[in-house]
């Protein structure tokens, strides 16, 4: 059974159930739902929490160990499972398997998954996991949905504020939910419920936002001219070097140019994404950038970031920064055709 975060609360009040799945590398999402299970466990009797983190020499006969001893100070048990790699092993598979048809005694599992690759989505055991655990995704939350999220964050705390303002809130966080979480905190602390005025939101709230360079490709593709450039200038202001800029929008443009080859070639437009392997929410963003982007100014695009890399390492004159701005600002502001 699948839950969304917001369902799993309630979910929860009904009583602990064997094996629950957390997937996704979203920090403030996989913090508070595994907040709310161990708050329920408690609740509800379990009083003994035992974790355990799945590396390259975890011997798996730990997960049957446990399920076979006997508690020395509880009745009822939480096993939390992390698993960083999500990649289990061929024994680790197994387990798994057994773990989703065989419950443990007395014991609610959690298992800690980061974002699946295709392959381990696909697998036998995540399919056994899927069918009999309560498996909730850990979504992060883009650019276009953070202002409604810091809404619905201030509204639990009864205060609200302008359109305008909660753009302004997303600007500054973008990229960090921990980090949009502790200002919306913040502000609970330091005004009443209520509205927030423009003034007091800005006098109140830092500017902490974190940017990584894939988040500038997708905007590249999205054609958002006013993001790429808050991005850019993020990431200058942060310190990352042109080459780890550059390599990334490489990774972005090279299967663009493979699936606009096919796509001249009349070869059907999906399957050229899933060839390049572009999949899910990424192939509706391809798709955008498609329509904006002629074949002739990808491989400009790929050849001026051969250039660009010249330059950061020396070999050619120029400034590697302005170069790189100057590419995606240039990219983004493409129009559709």
């Amino acid at each position: 059974m699948r839950l969304t975060q917001a369902q799993l609360e309630p979910h929860l009040k009904q009583g602990l159930q064997p094996i629950y799945v957390l997937v996704g590398d979203e920090p403030l999402a996989q913090r508070e739902c595994l907040d709310a299970i161990r708050v329920a466990a408690t609740t509800q009797g379990f009083d003994e929490r035992t974790s355990l983190i799945v590396e390259r020499s975890f011997n798996w006969q730990q997960v049957q160990n446990f399920g076979q001893s006997i508690s020395l100070f509880s009745s009822r048990r939480l096993l939390e499972l992390n698993i960083p790699s999500g990649k289990p092993g061929v024994e680790g598979a197994k387990a798994l398997q057994a773990l989703a048809t065989k419950t443990l005694p007395d014991t609610s599992v959690i298992i800690i998954l980061p974002t699946l690759e295709r392959d381990s989505k696909n697998s036998a055991w995540f399919s056994a996991l899927e069918s009999h655990a309560q498996v909730i995704t850990l979504s992060e939350v883009d650019a276009t949905n953070l202002p409604k999220w810091i809404a619905n964050r201030l509204a639990q705390q009864g205060q609200h504020t302008s359109i305008q303002t909660l753009e302004f809130l997303a600007h500054q966080v973008e990229g960090n939910l921990l980090a949009a979480n502790q200002e919306v905190q913040k502000l609970s602390l330091l005004y009443p419920q209520g509205e927030l005025s423009d003034e007091v939101v800005r006098e109140a709230v830092l500017n902490v936002s974190r940017y990584d360079p894939f988040q500038l490709g997708e905007a590249v593709l999205a054609g958002d001219a006013e993001r790429t450039v808050r991005i850019l200038q993020g990431l200058q202001d942060e310190g990352e070097t042109a080459v780890a800029v550059m390599n990334p929008l490489m990774w972005v443009l090279r299967p663009l140019v493979r699936i606009k080859q096919a796509e001249m070639r009349g070869a059907n437009l999906t399957a050229a994404m899933t060839n390049a392997r572009i999949y899910g929410d990424k192939q509706a963003l391809v798709k955008r950038a498609l329509t904006r982007l002629s074949l002739r100014q990808l491989d400009a695009a790929l050849q001026k970031l051969v250039d660009i890399d010249k330059m950061a390492k020396g070999v050619m004159l120029g400034d590697a920064w302005l170069e790189i701005s100057r590419l995606c600002f240039g990219l983004a502001k493409v129009r559709s055709r």
